[in-house]
């Protein structure tokens, strides 16, 4: 039986990998008390005594949780964003080339963000077979449900007494710094970041990353981005569609609920858009989480997921 501790079971994205887990017969999951949810000592036993680890905590609170993981067995998978450029550890999106393997054999990984997550689904595969360069200079706009601004976002959303400005969509992450950023430069193989327009909306989960192109700065056209798609996510929770929504459109609540990915193609000889859809909540943070808790373990990666 494997152990499991969630370091951090009463965010958000911690919440969700208990209530997936809970149901799993081949786990056993290790509770802290809530008064001993922050005792460093408590907290050091538990990694102890635990095979796998999830980290649901803040940057600080994670690195500070690898530290009390020192000597001990468990194999950690960090949610914050406190790993993710490190070369230490694994970047947790097994679909993206020789990242499988990378999981499989390591201790330490750390899973990726939602926001990145759509843009290195779109945009990795193209730098990494040559058709998009490196140089490339992309913008990307991301819309996602207000659950992935936690507790006090959600919170605020559902108040009877909300302000009305909550009605609309609202863009934030002004100032071009946002936290996913270094990610999608690296794990891309960007020399330099996109213009990013992050925006949530009024709907609980859900996520949309569209990244525009002109055919011009391609080596290859629309028709070599989708065969390369196709061929690329041929396995794994990302997959291949040329369908928007029955009534043409494509909404960013589409995939609310479940864990897996849409990438798609879609414009024009000239001007090109990508999209991936998924839930910020799902492959965007404990969906995947628990897809690379699989691939540690040696299961099928979709066990108790919703695909």
């Amino acid at each position: 039986m494997t152990s499991v501790f969630i370091d951090g079971s009463a965010g958000t994205t911690g919440l969700r990998i208990a209530d997936r887990l809970a149901a799993r017969q081949d786990l056993e999951l290790i509770h802290l008390p809530e008064e001993l949810r922050k005792d460093n000592g408590a907290r050091r036993d538990a990694i102890a005594a635990a095979d796998i680890v999830f980290l649901c905590l803040p940057d600080g609170a994670a690195i500070e949780a690898v530290a009390l993981a020192e000597g001990s067995k468990a194999r950690i998978i960090d949610t914050s964003t406190a790993h993710r450029v490190d070369p230490a550890w694994a970047y947790g999106f097994p679909e993206l080339t020789g990242m499988r393997e990378k999981i499989v054999n390591s201790a330490r990984i750390a899973n990726p963000g939602c926001h990145a997550s759509g843009f290195v689904a779109l945009v990795a595969p193209l730098v990494e077979q040559g058709i998009l360069s490196p140089d490339a200079a992309l913008t990307a706009f991301s819309l996602t449900g207000y659950s992935g601004g936690g507790k006090k976002m959600i919170a605020e959303y559902e108040s009877p007494d909300r302000s009305g400005l909550l009605k609309g969509p609202r863009q934030y992450g002004l100032t071009q710094k946002h936290k996913h950023l270094p990610e999608m430069v690296k794990v891309c193989g960007l020399n330099a970041p996109p213009v990013f327009c992050p925006i949530v909306g009024d709907f609980y989960s859900g996520m949309e990353v569209t990244v525009p192109l002109f055919a011009r700065d391609l080596k290859g056209g629309i028709e070599d981005i989708k065969a390369l798609y196709r061929s690329y996510y041929a396995s794994g929770l990302v997959h291949y569609t040329d369908c928007a929504d029955p009534d043409g459109m494509l909404s960013a609540a589409a995939f609310s609920g479940r864990d897996d990915m849409e990438v798609s193609v879609f414009g024009n000889d000239d001007r090109i858009i990508l999209v991936s859809r998924f839930d910020n909540l799902g492959k965007g943070a404990s969906g995947a989480a628990i897809q690379n808790m699989n691939l540690l373990l040696g299961v099928d990666e979709t066990t108790g997921l919703n695909v």
